[in-house]
């Protein structure tokens, strides 16, 4: 039986900044593998490299050490082959929400026919449900709105991967969860191979495969990685009425509060290179649920 190449390798990623007391080491010998399809978030306190990692993912951000590779290239430049949606949409405000998401959709697929490239960009808006807002500037739309035009501009671009730096920590609880919903169908369509940074627990369990837990900084690390057994396509009422959501959540608390301090070498034995421990949870927990 073959084993498919992940489409994203990150091998000892580390990122460091000179300083007066010699080299910043922000995060050091970051390693974990992307399956295709795969959604995977970035859990940990504040400070601890979450968005570093994704910048260095994304290409805006240089790599001191380490390297990475995705869809079989290795790679450390921005480009088209992944689709960011951060924090705030950064939207061009004399553009409308069509035009700017035309924007990258032109540059990347300049070969295509207009009628083409307008037909892409149009269809992600309405996906998102925007097809009837798409020709008003971000000025005359809300935050849930704008966040939506980020949403559409990233999927217009086709990406092999999908980075998403807590895109939805400027929202409200009720347009936070109606966004979640909004990306789970678009992810579902288009089955792309995703990262996304979140310090929100619950938003991590009802959008991932895993959950991977930082340790503190300075040189954070992958501290644990914990994979959420339900099965897609979720629903948030049955995911918060199974006993594995409370599991799940208690033990991502449990290492924020009391483990994200201490390196893994010191609390479990050392995995074989190129893997990650993974949590207690995937063995013995839902066994004893499932039994």
């Amino acid at each position: 039986m073959t084993t498919r190449a992940p489409v994203l390798e990150l091998f000892k990623l580390t990122k460091s900044y000179p300083s007066a007391k010699g080299a910043a080491v922000i995060v050091k010998d970051f390693t974990l593998n992307f399956a295709a399809g795969e959604f995977i978030t970035l859990i940990g306190h504040s400070g601890c490299g979450k968005s570093t990692v994704l910048s260095m993912v994304a290409g805006l951000t240089e790599i001191t050490g380490g390297g990475m590779i995705l869809a079989g290239r290795e790679t450390n430049e921005a480009g088209p082959d992944r689709g960011v949606v951060f924090q705030s949409p950064c939207l061009l405000p004399w553009m409308t929400a069509f035009e700017n998401v035309m924007l990258g959709v032109n540059q990347v697929y300049f070969t295509a026919s207009k009628e083409e490239r307008r037909e892409l960009a149009e269809y992600y808006l309405t996906v998102v449900g925007l097809g009837g807002a798409m020709h008003k500037f971000p000025g005359d739309l809300s935050q849930g709105m704008r966040q939506r035009v980020g949403i559409a501009r990233a999927f217009a671009l086709q990406p092999k991967m999908l980075l998403l730096d807590e895109p939805f920590g400027m929202l409200d609880a009720l347009t936070k969860m109606e966004l979640q919903e909004v990306l789970l169908e678009l992810w579902r369509r288009n089955k792309l191979t995703t990262l996304m940074v979140t310090h929100d627990v619950d938003e991590a369990i009802f959008l991932s495969d895993r959950v991977v837990m930082m340790t503190d900084g300075p040189e954070a690390e992958v501290g644990d990685i914990l994979e959420i057994p339900f099965e897609r396509p979720r629903h948030r009422a049955t995911v918060l009425a199974d006993p594995r959501y409370m599991q799940c959540h208690n033990h991502l608390l449990t290492f924020l509060n009391e483990r994200s301090h201490i390196r893994p070498s010191r609390i479990q034995t050392t995995p074989p290179a190129g893997t990650a421990q993974r949590s207690e949870i995937d063995i013995h927990g839902i066994s004893e649920l499932a039994g």
